[in-house]
């Protein structure tokens, strides 16, 4: 319903169903907000449900295909909070995605946070989600199926406490498996657990106990998650296996070749590449080869590949040799049309081939300063990409020390003669510091849509010894709170 209604295709008033056929014909699979408020269910059967609800019910066909795209354009929205992100099942009806969050959520402030984003995104869209975070995908999916409504966080460890209280029909069994643990007095996953396991297995077959396992952490449950898109990629195979620097070139000049119209006709140049060589003895080498700016030469591919495999020399490992070189692009960009012939490459031109080589040589990224959206000193600079595109600094940027400290540290024993006025002695690094001269202050304010703050007032010091630093007093003095004194930086 959220894709007919997102599309337009459903803008009568009044409730709406989405149908299909199913056993003794056609059969309500979704259905939207009124709708349910009518009694409606899915999975009653159509004619019934005309029969019974006095009000016009708009039928909408239902289209799996369209369906199955909507979610996957969903799930890679969701590759915002973590790479690994798998579509429901056809074991989850296909109604949503997991998102495998280990090692990311610290990215988004914490669990909870990211929950909160997630969940207000999903409503600004207007997209109906039931969320829930758990330690396995089959209890997560249990308690965003029939745990409390919203966005439920569970603690580590206690996913298994709380699927005991909700309807065996969250453990993912087929519709027969359900009703029949349900008319033998089954009606909660705690009463499964509590049954031995030989005779469940006898009367209802492995699947309970396989999905009770995996929905309490007993056995894995590995996600199948969206494979990376291959639009722009090609693969050849050897009879005789290769091995020699040289071919693996010549077949990544060709691959090129082929790939490089297919770029020219979308308008895009490849700013990254995957050069993968399969060993006869299924060993398999990945050589990630990055670009400063779009590329669809197949020279200068195979250039950068070479200066990849020299650096690699014996570390390469041919072995018996490859009998599958295959080259993907992993990243694209528009590249603007550029004339081939007749006329050398500019100077932008040129310093991108430069780039490109020393990276290769040298196997890191290239990476260069860049100003950025903040005004606060620790966070208005920072390191991108070579290939991230240029942004001017600002023109009337007040002078700023030549090292700035990645976290300020504190100055001790401060004396001024005014209590909102520039230090005159204080202690540093153990050391103590007089003040000859000062300049300031410059006021600072906190960002007041990241933190809460007081706000800073800098000051530019020559000490008698001739130390030129950057000072900061967080916040005005009070009686009930002394002004804090901090070192930021150092001028040359």
């Amino acid at each position: 319903m959220t894709r007919l209604r997102r599309a337009g295709l459903a803008p009568e008033e009044g409730p709406h169903a989405v149908a299909a056929v199913g056993p003794g014909g056609l059969r309500i699979v979704a259905l939207d907000g009124p709708a349910r408020a009518h009694g409606l269910r899915p999975g009653e059967l159509l004619g019934r449900v005309r029969a019974r609800v006095g009000v016009p019910l708009h039928i909408h066909p239902a289209d799996p295909e369209a369906e199955a795209k909507a979610l996957h354009r969903l799930c890679r929205w969701a590759m915002r909070y973590a790479p690994l992100v798998a579509p429901f099942g056809p074991a989850e009806s296909c109604h949503g995605f997991y998102i495998d969050i280990e090692g990311a959520s610290h990215l988004m402030g914490g669990e909870r946070a990211l929950l909160d984003d997630l969940a207000m995104r999903l409503a600004r869209a207007d997209v109906p989600a039931r969320i829930a975070l758990a330690d396995t995908p089959g209890g997560a999916f249990a308690l965003a199926r029939c745990g409390a409504a919203g966005s439920l966080l569970v603690p580590s460890g206690e996913t298994a406490a709380h699927l005991m209280a909700l309807p065996v029909e969250a453990l993912r069994l087929e519709r027969e498996v359900s009703t029949g643990l349900r008319r033998l007095g089954l009606r909660r996953i705690g009463d499964v657990e509590a049954l031995p396991r030989s005779g469940l297995a006898r009367r209802f077959g492995l699947a309970p106990l396989l999905r009770l396992d995996q929905a309490i952490g007993r056995r894995p449950e590995p996600l199948a998650p969206l494979a990376e898109t291959r639009t722009f990629s090609g693969a050849r195979g050897f009879l005789d296996p290769i091995g020699r620097q040289e071919d693996v070139v010549a077949a990544s000049r060709s691959l090129m070749d082929e790939i490089a119209p297919r770029l020219e006709r979308a308008g895009l140049g490849a700013c990254a590449l995957r050069l993968t060589l399969h060993r006869v003895d299924g060993a398999m080498r990945a050589l990630e080869i990055g670009l400063s700016r779009p590329e669809r030469s197949p020279e200068r591919i195979a250039a950068l590949v070479s200066l990849r495999l020299e650096r690699l020399g014996a570390g390469l490992d041919a072995g018996f040799g490859f009998e599958t070189v295959e080259l993907t692009v992993t990243s694209a960009e528009t590249m603007s049309p550029r004339q081939g012939t007749l006329g050398g490459s500019g100077s932008g031109e040129r310093i991108a081939s430069l780039a490109d080589t020393l990276a290769q040589r040298i196997g890191r990224r290239l990476v260069r300063l860049a100003p950025q959206d903040s005004h606060v000193p620790e966070r208005a600079e920072g390191i991108v990409p070579w290939i991230a595109p240029a942004r001017p600094y600002p023109a009337d940027l007040p002078a700023r020390p030549l090292v700035l400290f990645a976290k300020s540290e504190a100055a001790r024993d401060v004396f001024a003669t005014a209590p909102d006025g520039p230090p005159h002695r204080f202690r540093w690094r153990a050391r103590e510091y007089r003040v000859a001269r000062a300049e300031g202050p410059e006021r600072i304010a906190p960002e007041w849509w990241r933190e809460s703050g007081e706000p800073r007032d800098y000051y530019r010091i020559e000490c008698e010894a001739g130390q030129r630093l950057w000072l900061y007093r967080d916040g005005p003095h009070g009686q009930e709170r002394p002004a804090t004194w901090y070192v930021h930086g150092m001028f040359p």
